[in-house]
């Protein structure tokens, strides 16, 4: 019997018992409830994460304005701008997770994970990674691995999608999912793992899912950005043994309480946030007229 992922307190107990990895036990999940086979898995695995890779280098390369005009190849200016704030890696690090949201913006191809308004977290989070560390694909495979297993239980436990929790059930989720991912991938022990997920969510718990116009590009692509850092904060802090003080599983079904609660003008219905701001009332009519196909009137036959 494979573990079905209920919650993280028992897949660390199972992965105990049975001594196996984080990773193997999202395979043997795969194999078992999808009828999966390994081989198919980590082939699956390593082509998303080729369109990862490929999403971020269309953001930096290409021309990425979206049709609404809020998206303006913000990547680009930042990747390429001379004034560093932190270091190089840091710079790269928030130009790539803007750069693959961009992409999904612009109506290009990403990998929703767990959604589409959040595909810019993992991109930009596991190719700094690989390059600051120097890991292989199939290294990074691995914590994208571990990474499904944490979205499984969030969405068992909360949501992954802003529709029902809000943007930090979109956005929060992959943070979390990206800092346990981190954390693996840097041969961190599963309570720092998990460590690792509690402390991203702790510090996206309530934010809103309010975009401008109704449209995943304001404010969702900076927050991929914003996202990406809490998870390197995250996974920083937690492979120092820092105790996140309240455990992992609370912490998802604190999101889910919040999410529960939270109003529905502030779950992806562009009625609340920025959304109602004067600014982006402007933008919504605006964009709203652009859509609208004007027809010929057409008179009656006398």
């Amino acid at each position: 019997m494979c573990y079905l992922f209920e919650n993280f307190r028992d897949w660390k107990s199972y992965c105990d018992k049975k001594n196996v990895s984080l990773d193997k036990s999202v395979i043997e999940y795969e194999c078992e409830q999808k009828g999966a086979n390994e081989e198919d898995i980590l082939n699956g695995l390593l082509k998303a994460y080729s369109v990862m890779k490929d999403a971020v280098t269309t953001g930096l390369e290409q021309d990425m304005k979206s049709h609404s005009g809020m998206i303006d190849n913000g990547a680009k200016k930042v990747f390429n701008h001379n004034l560093t704030v932190l270091s190089p890696e840091f710079q790269k690090l928030i130009s790539r997770a803007l750069a693959a949201k961009e992409v999904n913006s612009c109506m290009g191809r990403v990998v929703a994970a767990p959604t589409a308004g959040a595909s810019g977290i993992l991109p930009g989070t596991m190719v700094t990674l690989q390059e600051i560390h120097g890991l292989s694909d199939e290294q990074i495979v691995k914590g994208l691995l571990v990474g499904a297993g944490i979205a499984l239980i969030i969405e068992q436990k909360a949501s992954l999608a802003g529709a029902v929790g809000g943007c930090q059930a979109e956005t929060g989720s992959a943070a979390a999912m990206a800092s346990g991912a981190i954390v693996y991938c840097l041969g961190g022990d599963i309570d720092q793992v998990f460590n690792a997920v509690a402390i991203t969510i702790q510090c996206m718990l309530g934010l809103v899912c309010d975009p401008v116009a109704g449209l995943v590009e304001v404010p969702c692509v900076v927050r991929n950005a914003s996202a990406a850092s809490i998870a390197f904060s995250s996974a920083q802090i937690a492979l120092a043994s820092v105790n996140a003080v309240i455990p992992v599983d609370e912490c998802v079904e604190a999101m889910g309480e919040i999410g529960a609660s939270m109003e529905s003008k502030y779950k992806e219905t562009a009625m609340g946030g920025l959304a109602a701001t004067l600014t982006g009332q402007e933008i919504s009519k605006r964009v709203l007229i652009q859509d609208i196909e004007i027809l010929p009137d057409e008179k009656s036959p006398e």
